[in-house]
């Protein structure tokens, strides 16, 4: 398959080269807030929301001093050109079938899918949820309804986790639409007032398992809608994606990072939990299968 065959999305904000906007922390605190803390705990290359909004943000729920209201403005500017190079183009034709693919699922189902932007960046920029770096691996930010992304990651992929090929690429951008799309149908704001209300950090951070989990299976639901309709899949995708949702689990980067795995301190879930929910959306197609929040995970 030749993912450049595939139209390219129109909702690619490409900033590689424009200078990034670095932010700062002064005082240790800012943007990336207590997220710092979690990524370097998981080597700095979790998939999911920036931890500043899910772990740690809470102070932006409660209209405190939040990371998210020190850190400066999104970038803005005149509209960005399309990417022209193959890892561009290959990100937004990935964006494009997810947009094909939600619109559809959500028109059956009597809603209106609005698509979120991707921002391609190189070392750091800004979001809405706050600095935005290429050590804290892609991420959605739900303030702007933005998936950042600095294309370097699935290099890193491919020569520290063992996950390359393009699917598993694919994958890690479909992860972050799932998010996304938890957003929309109002479950990244539950869970953010859960947290709020949570009593101790294992608590806030089983319901952040659980929305990584989620992301997962939605990511597996994208795929297999994507598959019916385009023929993406060819013999060996479906083993990169589950080989990258292997190692990118809690339990295998904590081994890594520093030899033993702390379960309470999980935010995304073991290498099996992820592997599992990717599976049951890739094999259902069903939305309705990946309620992470009822039952056991």
């Amino acid at each position: 398959m030749r993912w450049e065959d595939f139209r390219s999305s129109d909702n690619v904000e490409d900033r590689r080269g424009s200078g990034g906007g670095g932010f700062q922390m002064p005082g240790g605190r800012g943007g990336l807030g207590i997220g710092t803390i979690i990524v370097v705990g998981l080597i700095g290359w979790a998939l999911g929301i920036n931890p500043a909004v899910l772990i740690g943000g809470l102070e932006a729920i409660n209209g405190g001093g939040s990371p998210q209201q020190s850190a400066p403005a999104p970038q803005r500017g005149r509209p960005t050109a399309p990417p022209t190079d193959q890892l561009g183009r290959f990100a937004a034709a990935v964006l494009a079938q997810t947009e094909d693919v939600w619109t559809e699922l959500f028109r059956a189902e009597g809603k209106t899918y609005q698509d979120p932007k991707l921002v391609l960046f190189s070392g750091s920029t800004r979001s809405a949820c706050g600095g935005a770096q290429s050590a804290m691996g892609p991420f959605y930010c739900p303030l702007d309804q933005k998936v950042y992304l600095d294309l370097t990651f699935f290099q890193e992929m491919k020569n520290r986790f063992k996950a390359g090929g393009d699917f598993a690429q694919a994958y890690v951008i479909a992860h972050e639409v799932g998010h996304h799309v938890e957003n929309l149908i109002g479950i990244l704001p539950k869970v953010q007032q859960a947290q709020a209300r949570a009593s101790s950090r294992a608590e806030a951070n089983n319901l952040s398992v659980r929305v990584e989990l989620m992301a997962d299976c939605l990511a597996g639901v994208w795929a297999y809608h994507a598959n019916a309709r385009y023929r993406i899949l060819e013999p060996g995708d479906v083993e990169q994606a589950l080989n990258a949702a292997s190692a990118i689990g809690d339990d295998a980067l904590q081994k890594r990072s520093q030899g033993y795995a702390v379960p309470d301190s999980f935010t995304h879930g073991t290498s099996q939990q992820r592997v599992n929910w990717f599976t049951r959306g890739l094999k259902t197609g069903s939305m309705q299968q990946c309620n992470t929040f009822s039952g056991a995970i």
